[in-house]
């Protein structure tokens, strides 16, 4: 693995587990990393996925071979060995090119030249003995913080934890949703699943795909592109789009004929939603403001609120998440959502449509707050979501008849991204 393509990951690890912020703004954040050939970004981005997928057992990897532990100061040593350790266990990157490029990235840089002895003993270590430390480990529950394993245990069982824990640690396939439903899949290799969405595992870069350059499809989870879906007819319908970047939800929209209104509290966001739907040639009306405190003139037929959350539900695409969250984040969260939601109710007209969905499998993020609302004196109800609407998916239909997507729902055809979905009509 060239050295360049390493030391870019070791920034970008360096960048999410020394300062918290997330992987996908710490890549493009990297001054070198659009830089490098597509190859080399490639080994980048794959050895940061597979370093923080496998974090856990990295970590017990080191703690075996470790006598004492790295000192605070030696945080980026510590990352240094982790990615290391990812290539001989994870990566099978042959021993002598993940020591030798390892030390000599330890040796090029003063902070950690102090620490190259380590990285060499500790990595020669474990080219040796990680396989076998490996084989006795408990997977699913090393790479999972035991805030989130509880939370998801008492949820939704321990052995559906395993489960989604297990899901975690395969890389997910591409998902697009296709601008027409007649829209052809030739050139890309593609399954169409049940919901609609197309399914393929790429190799190169997106924009290299088949009917990028056109705007025939979008990247999204087919998880996520279900809420669109589920206002019924939707051309010539006046439909005001909450929290809208980066804009799948709203190409759906748009795509279906509705009249859209965007609402996006981030003007680089916004830019960006913006910059998709052109590429998409749909358009819709960009308002770039808090939906908690802005109102339209009119209320709409249809308010979708694709809620900010916690995004634990994205962890097998966004393995950072499980280590930048935490419980206060969800408790912190689940008070905006309950703002979101009050605004989307006065925002919804009589008889019309209210969608909340959210990428977090945190019940406080979901149906906590549904029924929150319910309770209340609002003017709404639910409006079951049937098993028909989300392509026969029945394991994600609720009792209460709003939709539950699991990481491990769909395993044979490579899963779904964690979601929640309710349904509810003003009245």
């Amino acid at each position: 693995m060239p050295v360049d393509a390493r030391a870019a990951a070791l920034e970008i690890l360096d960048s999410v587990l020394g300062t918290g912020r997330a992987a996908d703004e710490s890549i493009d954040r990297h001054p070198g990393a659009g830089r490098l050939d597509v190859r080399d970004r490639a080994l980048t981005l794959n050895l940061v996925a597979t370093t923080l997928r496998r974090l856990g057992q990295i970590d017990g990897v080191i703690r075996r071979l470790v006598g004492r532990p790295i000192p605070e100061r030696g945080a980026q040593a510590r990352n240094l060995i982790r990615l290391g350790v990812c290539q001989l266990a994870f990566l099978r990157t042959p021993a002598h090119a993940a020591v030798n490029t390892a030390v000599a990235l330890a040796r090029a840089r003063k902070p950690l030249r102090p620490y190259a002895g380590l990285v060499n003993a500790v990595l020669r270590r474990a080219a040796a003995e990680a396989d076998t430390i490996i084989a006795d480990q408990d997977a699913p529950r090393m790479n999972t913080p035991d805030w989130l394993w509880h939370a998801w245990s008492a949820a939704y069982g321990e052995t559906t934890a395993r489960a989604i824990a297990t899901a975690h640690l395969s890389e997910p396939p591409l998902d697009l949703t296709p601008k027409r439903a007649d829209e052809t899949t030739a050139g890309l290799n593609a399954v169409i699943l049940p919901t609609g969405s197309l399914r393929l595992r790429p190799k190169g870069p997106i924009p290299a795909l088949p009917g990028f350059a056109a705007g025939s499809w979008w990247v999204q989870d087919a998880a996520a592109a279900l809420p669109a879906t589920l206002f019924g007819p939707l051309a010539g319908r006046r439909v005001i789009d909450l929290c809208a970047a980066p804009g799948g939800k709203t190409a759906q929209l748009c795509a279906a004929g509705a009249d859209v209104i965007a609402v996006e509290r981030s003007a680089r966001r916004g830019r960006q939603l913006q910059g998709n739907l052109a590429r998409l040639d749909l358009a819709a009306e960009l308002v770039v403001a808090d939906a908690s405190a802005w109102r339209t003139a009119e209320p709409a037929d249809a308010v979708l609120l694709d809620a900010p959350c916690s995004a634990t539900g994205t962890i097998r695409r966004h393995p950072d998440v499980a280590w930048l969250k935490t419980p206060a984040d969800v408790v912190a969260l689940a008070r905006v959502q309950s703002r979101l939601l009050g605004a989307a109710v006065e925002m919804t007209r009589p008889g019309g449509t209210l969608i909340y969905c959210a990428c977090s499998l945190q019940p406080e993020e979901g149906p906590a707050l549904i029924e929150t609302l319910l309770d209340s004196a609002a003017p709404i109800e639910r409006w079951p979501i049937g098993v028909g609407e989300i392509g026969g998916l029945a394991e994600a239909i609720t009792p209460a008849g709003d939709v539950r997507t699991l990481p491990c729902h769909w395993p044979d055809q490579g899963g779904l991204d964690g979601f929640y979905i309710a349904r509810m009509r003003r009245i």
